[in-house]
């Protein structure tokens, strides 16, 4: 058995909670929050709920901690202090800052003579590695990834920040005329703006201005300023009614020819009724490979373009040459 700890019991925290009862190979031994443990009610009978603090012990009876943190301000700071003390999973999904992250939790992870596992999930996760598969394959040709139909968390929160916003949801939304001239081959050159648009569903506050909380989001850089944003006002009733999930999803295209100049395409998609159960179930097959490694004596930081496939499954090499190969 692989014992799991979970730091965090937000959406992903919860997630993982329930990803770990579909794996028969995986023990949830303990739960870790920030908050008083006396407020926090979890889903599995008999597992307790501890202080974030009792981890600085190092002594914490888990082979993987698996950490459900932001990653705007969480991650950089927990995973590098974990991976000192334990084996541990993230999903630091700021894609810019990724080798800075690694970096860091890499330094950590080979003092503390453990492994880590950074950026897991689906994008970056399993889009990342099918980008790399499809440019290997295809060396001459061209990348696309879209995202959603869903719902950006990031995003929401974004605009839930603005004064004069009580509660608000942002979908990312792919242009269906971009998605199929990669589709068709045309290898097209696309911006930003053409490649999605934002959907805000908003609450506004009691006396809140409806046209300078518009402004103040469709001119928003670096979130909103480049893509065609549309503002919808609602009441709380009719965003908990008709937007109280988090659905996700997207594709991940290379187009490209072969040495013969024969055309060809690679598209992976996603379509996910709840993002952060999807990216949890990722973060559980990749722990039960972070333990296999640290079994192997392996120390240090590791991508998912480090492990081996076979690593994630709870099934032995033969059983996968068998039904799977």
């Amino acid at each position: 058995m692989t014992r799991i700890g979970i730091l965090g019991y937000g959406n992903l925290g919860r997630g993982i909670e329930l990803a770990i009862t579909q794996n028969d190979d995986m023990e949830l031994v303990a739960i870790y929050t920030r908050r008083d443990p006396a407020t926090v009610t979890i889903g599995t009978p008999g597992v307790p709920v501890k202080p974030a603090s009792d981890l600085a012990s190092g002594t914490e009876p888990i082979d993987v901690l698996v950490i459900a943190g932001g990653s705007a301000t969480d991650l950089p700071e927990q995973t590098p202090t974990y991976a000192a003390l334990y084996n541990v999973v993230d999903s630091f999904d700021t894609h810019a800052n990724i080798p800075e992250h690694y970096d860091r939790v890499d330094a950590a992870a080979k003092e503390g003579g453990h492994v880590a596992l950074i950026s897991c999930g689906w994008d970056p996760g399993l889009f990342s590695l099918n980008r790399l598969y499809a440019n290997c394959i295809l060396p001459e040709g061209t990348d696309y990834t879209f995202w959603g139909t869903g719902i950006s968390q990031g995003h929401s929160d974004a605009i839930r920040r603005i004064d004069g916003v009580a509660d608000a949801k942002q979908y990312t939304i792919p242009v269906d005329s971009a998605l199929e001239a990669v589709r068709n081959g045309e290898n097209p050159e696309l911006t930003t703006r053409q490649k999605h648009t934002r959907e805000c569903w908003v609450v506004l506050e009691e006396g809140a201005d409806e046209e300078e909380v518009r402004q103040a989001i469709v001119t928003m850089p670096n979130y909103f300023s480049d893509y065609d944003t549309t503002v919808n006002f609602i009441s709380q009733a009719e965003l908990d009614r008709d937007h109280a999930g988090l659905p996700h999803g997207g594709f991940v295209l290379r187009t490209g020819t072969s040495a013969a100049g024969t055309p060809m395409t690679v598209e992976y998609s996603l379509k996910l009724g709840s993002n952060p159960e999807f990216t949890s179930s990722v973060l559980v097959a990749y722990a039960r490979a972070v333990a296999r490694l640290a079994q192997e004596g392996a120390t240090g930081c590791r991508t998912v373009f480090d492990i081996a496939p076979a690593y994630l499954s709870a099934e032995d090499a033969a059983h996968l040459r068998a039904h799977m190969l």
